[in-house]
């Protein structure tokens, strides 16, 4: 299938411009012919705004996901997106998919947070989340739970042949684009949408460099530090399977 993964600036808090966007770059990976596209992590209110995460965070299947199902739903193309949830007195950092029609697919809580800031604003997800679509078995991360080799491991145990990420990973980190992620999608035979921001937030500069890595480590699609839409054909799961084998073999007689 098309894959589509986009990067780009932080809203600064403006919820009605992110909607704007997502609108935009929702209509243009649909025109290219991708099934699905993933934003960053807390597109929606921002990343680097403690201050509006408890403010601004949304109940699952409140208005934020009424209007980005809506959104979906009018483009035929699926959406992955990172997002403030809250859950009576308690705020996640979620990320959702919705699909073309508009369904929600799967809902995840991130388990890694990062930083004092991260756990001040969240409390820590505990549940793996994955589903069916497009003949790919797909599980949702958010940025720092991918680093963990064993979620990834786990993941893959259960069948996922692709992972979405959204992410907000700070300049000065580029590793987990070129090192980390192609690594782990090597290792376990799937490939990794990983989409991050670029530009600043509250003094915070983002590193950019989304990327999609197949299970033979390749970057499929890439971004520097500028805002990108990227769109790419990822392997079919008959594919991956087959790469596995292989590579189980390959190291059955390098042993």
């Amino acid at each position: 299938m098309k894959l589509a993964l986009y990067q780009g600036p932080p809203i600064a808090g403006d919820i009605d411009a992110g909607f704007a966007r997502i609108e935009r770059q929702l209509a243009a990976a649909a025109m290219a012919g991708a099934r699905m596209i993933v934003f960053p992590e807390l597109f929606l209110p921002g990343y680097n705004r403690p201050d509006l995460h408890d403010s601004l965070s949304q109940p699952l299947g409140g208005d934020w996901c009424q209007r980005l199902a809506a959104l979906a739903r009018a483009a035929g193309c699926g959406l992955c997106i990172g997002w403030a949830e809250r859950d009576g007195d308690t705020v996640y950092n979620a990320a959702t998919a919705f699909g073309p029609d508009g369904e929600t697919l799967g809902h995840y809580r991130k388990i890694q947070l990062y930083g004092p800031m991260e756990q001040a604003s969240f409390a820590f997800g505990d549940a793996y989340t994955t589903f069916d679509f497009a003949e790919h078995r797909i599980a949702l991360m958010v940025c720092y739970d991918v680093e963990f080799a064993h979620h990834v491991k786990a993941l893959a145990d259960r069948g996922v042949t692709l992972i979405l990420v959204p992410t907000a990973n700070p300049a000065g980190f580029e590793h987990v684009s070129t090192a980390i992620i192609p690594g782990h999608a090597s290792s376990y035979a799937l490939t990794i949408a990983y989409a991050n921001f670029c530009g600043t937030e509250g003094g915070l500069a983002f590193g950019g460099h989304s990327v999609i890595v197949g299970p033979d480590a390749t970057a499929l699609a890439t971004a520097n530090t500028t805002e990108t839409l990227m769109i790419t054909d990822i392997a079919k799961p008959y594919d991956l399977a087959l790469l596995s084998t292989q590579s189980a073999d390959h190291r059955e007689v390098s042993q």
